[in-house]
């Protein structure tokens, strides 16, 4: 079904004051975008950071009045008058809308990510068919790529795999695909566990992958550790992250942004042997081995 668009700019300290009268208002969803391109780095535990002016985007059915909606947000919030948007939303396909943006992605000339109906069968390679869903985890963002990069580029052979923050579960799926004897997944969140579970189906590798709520997961060593997250978790965490990884195993840590890396390997250095970090974008991996 078609829809109304209306977007308003507005500050960061109003922003969920005029996200939650859209909601009042009858709003179907309401979404924050940034409105003058300024990085939000990763937050404190329990904070929300939004950009210092945000534009806050709300979305109605048909039988509401945008006239009706302008004046009573107008009437209650005098400063955002004049940065009125709107748009007519036509209806679409959404479900595969994302499809004109994600396309198949090679690494390392072994390993292909491809959406459903896209796969890749080139002889040498293994394709990973993984479409965008409930969890973080494509293959497009840097910090997953440099994760399926280092995967692709090694041997995997047998080996036992932790993916520790698992998100869609790419990376234990990955892992598997290329010879990997079995995969847990990781994540504090339901819904990770959820996608993890669906795309291990989805590649035929259910029976080798094992997903936990972080609470449940009883720690063991592992010949490959991979922690896609973000800088301060994979600090705070050092000591348990590096607990997880066998001697002489490898330790993939991603997430990190290139001003973060030295207080990350600062953290593991007692015991981590890094290579040379690896940069994509503005991100960097670090990998290493357990001394």
């Amino acid at each position: 079904m078609p829809w109304h668009q209306l977007t308003v700019t507005t500050t960061e300290k109003s922003a969920p004051k005029v996200a939650k009268h859209f909601t009042h208002l009858k709003a179907v969803s309401v979404t924050y975008l940034d409105a003058e391109d300024e990085p939000v780095y990763e937050p404190k535990i329990g904070e929300t950071k939004i950009w210092t002016n945000t534009q806050v985007e709300a979305l109605f059915e048909l039988d509401v009045d945008p006239e009706f909606v302008k004046a009573e947000m107008n009437r209650k919030f005098k400063t955002i008058g004049e940065t009125w948007q709107y748009e007519f939303i036509e209806d679409q396909a959404w479900e595969r809308a994302w499809m004109e943006f994600y396309h198949p992605m090679k690494f390392a000339n072994r390993l292909w990510v491809c959406p459903t109906d896209q796969e890749q069968r080139e002889e040498g390679t293994v394709c990973l068919t993984l479409d965008p869903g409930l969890a973080f985890g494509t293959g497009t963002h840097p910090t997953t790529a440099l994760c399926l990069e280092w995967l692709a580029s090694n041997d995997l052979t047998g080996k036992t795999v932790i993916d520790y923050g698992c998100g869609s579960g790419i990376l234990a799926v990955a892992a598997i695909l290329l010879g990997a004897k079995e995969a847990h997944a990781v994540d504090i969140d339901p819904q990770a566990l959820t996608a993890t579970r669906d795309n291990a189906l989805k590649n035929n590798v259910s029976d080798k992958i094992h997903a936990y709520l972080s609470e449940n997961f009883k720690a063991f060593e592992a010949e490959v550790v991979l922690a896609n997250i973000l800088a301060k978790p994979l600090i705070d965490l050092s000591q348990n992250i590096c607990a997880l990884v066998a001697q002489n195993g490898d330790l993939v840590l991603s997430g990190i942004l290139a001003e973060q890396a030295n207080s990350v390997i600062d953290a593991y250095a007692e015991k981590i042997d890094f290579a040379p970090r690896v940069q994509q974008e503005d991100w960097i991996r670090l990998n290493g081995r357990k001394k």
